[in-house]
């Protein structure tokens, strides 16, 4: 049933794509400008158990959402960065979400409206997120904010994001450590598009396989020259692949995971000219999964939502591993009947889906015990 459902919301996402697609062949705009125009034009009303304020910190954008009702004591604050494969999303197409989330675990959320690729390229979405949390966190008594206990969030590339974040913030001194990361359907290596996740659930909606290789070129170079490379393996070299893949290795994935079929990659090496284009992929800042043992070892309690039908799972899973076996506390949330992008669906232009509503609970029950 829920293959049905997702292919009913995906239908209208692949039309506003063809739409875009053909006003930018006449000169009208941007097929990327067209679909963030289609995702962006509706903003709910007033919310009556909410303040919330747009505000800027430093060059950065950002709606905070603070619940009206008083507090005996300081609240937690939630960093949020949004999905959209640093190409899409803003702050209205999350909106709905971050409402509940604020609502619902009484929470003040910093929701961050982080510039986009391709016209932005990476690092430029990292940064903005980071020099946003860091901007919250020095200026955090004016939010009503207990500084213990802010948390980063994000779904998808926000949950990379988060992942990123978080990593560089391990280290430092002259601020509070962060309380926790939420990770939601993170992506968060580009090293394999082979993992048994991306096999099985290749033209799965709402995330393809190929499209989730061309979301990280766009970010990376503001293009997809090297897409059939990365898609095939065959744009980092051999010895690097063998150096991460004690990370990053379906040897890794438990084998009730590859139970759907899963066919071993071979490996392939690459051009000096490709692996040029393409090295940065290799920094953790873009793909937190890479980062060394003696970072995850300073990364505060985790929590991981997987789906069982998404490109992304396997990121997650890997991620999870590499926590544990560093000693950070993980709470993994897997929704066998998930696809990928379902948390903001959970009630989405009248289809309900029960998973989604689930995994969103999910996360408001770990804020809530924090």
């Amino acid at each position: 049933m829920y293959f049905k459902q997702s292919l009913l919301i995906e239908l209208p996402i692949l039309f506003s794509f063809e739409q875009g697609k053909i006003l930018e062949n006449i000169g009208i705009c941007s097929q990327v400008d067209f679909v963030r125009y289609i995702q962006g034009r509706k903003t709910p009303g007033v919310d009556p158990k909410l303040f919330i304020k747009d505000l800027w910190f430093e060059k950065v954008p950002v709606r905070i959402y603070q619940p009206k009702a008083p507090s005996a004591s300081q609240r937690r604050g939630v960093m949020f960065f949004h999905g959209g494969g640093w190409v899409f999303g803003s702050l209205e197409t999350h909106e709905k979400l971050c409402r509940f989330i604020a609502r619902e675990s009484e929470s003040v959320v910093v929701s961050v409206g982080y510039r986009l690729a391709p016209e932005h390229k990476y690092p430029a979405a990292y940064e903005d997120c980071l020099n946003a949390t860091i901007h919250f966190m020095k200026n955090i008594e004016h939010y009503g904010v207990d500084p213990a206990n802010v948390i980063v969030c994000g779904d998808s590339a926000g949950g990379n994001l988060a992942a990123a974040v978080s990593q560089t913030l391990a280290g430092g001194s002259d601020l509070p450590k962060l309380r926790a990361q939420i990770l939601i359907y993170p992506g968060l290596q580009a090293v394999d598009f082979n993992l048994p996740s991306y096999q099985q659930n290749h033209r799965v909606p709402l995330l393809f396989r190929e499209r989730a290789a061309f979301y990280v070129l766009q970010y990376l170079n503001g293009n997809a020259t090297n897409l059939e490379e990365v898609l095939e393996g065959s744009h980092i070299p051999i010895d690097i692949k063998l150096n991460h893949r004690k990370w990053v290795s379906p040897d890794n994935i438990p084998e009730k995971f590859k139970a759907r079929g899963y066919k071993p990659h071979v490996l392939l090496d690459c051009t000096n000219e490709v692996f040029e284009k393409v090295k940065r992929l290799c920094e953790p800042n873009l793909c937190p999964l890479l980062v060394e043992d003696a970072i995850v070892q300073q990364l505060p309690e985790s929590f991981i939502l997987t789906c069982e039908y998404d490109v992304l799972r396997d990121d997650g899973l890997l991620y999870k591993k590499r926590l544990e076996d560093n000693g950070v506390r993980v709470t993994w949330y897997h929704l066998e009947d998930g696809f990928h992008g379902i948390i903001s669906l959970y009630d989405y232009c009248g289809f309900s889906f029960p998973a989604g509503k689930r995994g969103l609970d999910s996360v408001v029950n770990f804020l809530k015990s924090l």
